[in-house]
């Protein structure tokens, strides 16, 4: 018998009246058998028994409540002004004078820029010198055929003399035509020697230097003068998309065209004044499957440090967000419950029994941070939005609302925080006291 608790020395599961006995060696035979089966057993559940099943995970979960959702879609693009004009020289000469300050307001017909005109004063005091001869030339042509008239009709001189006079006066009048049109265009450059702003609106940095030859060869480009108000933007949409907007505004019985455009500037602001879609091009761009559309906005003055500034410049980036109404009875989810696994949204759906399945929904817009399912979910039913990872195909997790997970962070901070208090608390106790 003594072999057998020699064989379990320490083993936990002996009761202690067999222990004893065995220790004594008083038992019958067939005691002592029972007593070694019952070890025996024992030992061979323990042996056979595995480790043991972890506890379901915890997640949260929030219920599937329908709702009015207000739907819009947005498209990113770019500003640009209405009319950007290149003011550029026209004839060839140095700047003299610039008379605008760069990255103001000017009105039409003010005057930008002065080109040195001495040579075209020159010129046009030439074309006039010989306008004038031209015309005293036709006057003596005009005076000969009056005289030679009546004198050939006396047959007093020969009738060539008179056929000479007056092709004489023909050729007076075409040098006439022909020295004043040298005039005009002399004038004509004479007037391009001053720059003037062809439309109202704001005008950049200048391109040239007093002092510097501006076209030589070419026009040379001056400065650039752009309307700002109203302002246009412009997107590229892609076919998809605008295929969807489309279907969407027909569902809530609204058209894009007609519908209120909000400017989202780059830092997030919205622009106060709402815009509407002015123009959508008549075909696809084949080569990227966009059309471009242009969007119109009001870009009144604002008073910036007590000066009047138009906010929307050229070139500013942003995106348009446009409103296709509402749609009831509508389900949203966090963006974070869904799952998209090679083109496929999934979510995991928590049923009844607490067991976790996932499930293939169809995804429409965002809205914020969540999605709108357009099929796959009910009212009523439960998804999980954190601990996704943990789940697993029809296995049990123990679920909570938002509400119970956070009761449960901060009472497991408020343990933590009551831990680290104990631990400096001994910790200080047990430093010596100094002297």
């Amino acid at each position: 018998m003594k072999s057998l608790l020699k064989q379990f020395p320490f083993d936990p599961s002996i009761p202690a009246w067999s222990r004893r006995l065995l220790q004594a060696g008083r038992p019958s035979p067939m005691l002592a058998g029972l007593i070694a089966a019952s070890m025996m057993f024992v030992t061979s559940c323990k042996q056979q028994s595995g480790p043991v099943a972890p506890p379901p995970p915890f997640v949260v979960v929030v219920e599937i409540t329908p709702t009015n959702v207000p739907l819009h879609t947005e498209f990113i693009g770019q500003l640009d002004s209405p009319q950007n004009v290149e003011i550029r020289a026209r004839v060839e000469g140095f700047v003299d004078q610039m008379l605008f300050i760069e990255g103001t307001n000017v009105n039409a017909g003010d005057l930008l820029f002065k080109l040195d005109d001495k040579p075209y004063q020159e010129r046009l005091k030439a074309a006039k010198g010989m306008l004038g001869e031209a015309q005293a030339s036709l006057k003596k042509y005009e005076a000969d055929v009056a005289r030679l008239r009546p004198l050939a009709e006396k047959r007093a001189v020969p009738q060539q003399d008179l056929d000479n006079a007056l092709a004489s006066v023909d050729v007076g009048k075409a040098s006439v035509v022909s020295a004043q049109a040298r005039v005009d265009s002399a004038l004509l450059d004479l007037s391009y020697c001053e720059i003037r702003a062809p439309i109202s609106g704001l005008i950049g940095a200048k391109q040239v230097s007093i002092g510097e030859l501006v076209g030589r060869g070419q026009p040379t480009l001056m400065a650039t003068l752009s309307t700002l108000d109203p302002i246009w933007f412009y997107c590229n949409v892609g076919e998809v998309q605008y295929l969807a907007a489309e279907a969407e505004a027909r569902r809530t019985g609204k058209r894009v065209m007609e519908s209120p455009v909000t400017l989202i500037l780059s830092d997030g602001s919205e622009h106060p004044a709402k815009g509407r879609f002015v123009f959508i091009d008549r075909a696809v761009d084949v080569k990227t499957g966009t059309f471009r559309v242009r969007a119109e906005f009001p870009n009144p003055d604002v008073q910036i440090a007590g000066v009047a500034r138009k906010v929307l410049r050229p070139g500013m980036f942003g995106r348009v967000r446009v409103d296709l109404g509402v749609r009831s009875d509508s389900i949203i989810v966090p963006e974070k419950a869904v799952t998209e696994l090679q083109g496929k949204n999934f979510v995991w759906v928590v049923g009844s029994d607490n067991m976790a399945s996932q499930r293939s929904v169809s995804v429409g817009p965002q809205i914020g941070n969540n999605l709108l399912i357009a099929d796959g979910l009910k009212a009523g039913e439960r998804i999980i939005v954190e601990g996704l990872q943990k789940a697993r195909q029809d296995q049990p997790v123990q679920p909570m609302t938002l509400g119970q997970a956070a009761e449960a962070a901060a009472a497991q901070a408020a343990k933590q925080a009551e831990a680290r208090k104990e631990k400096e608390a001994k910790k200080g106790a047990s430093k010596p006291a100094k002297e």
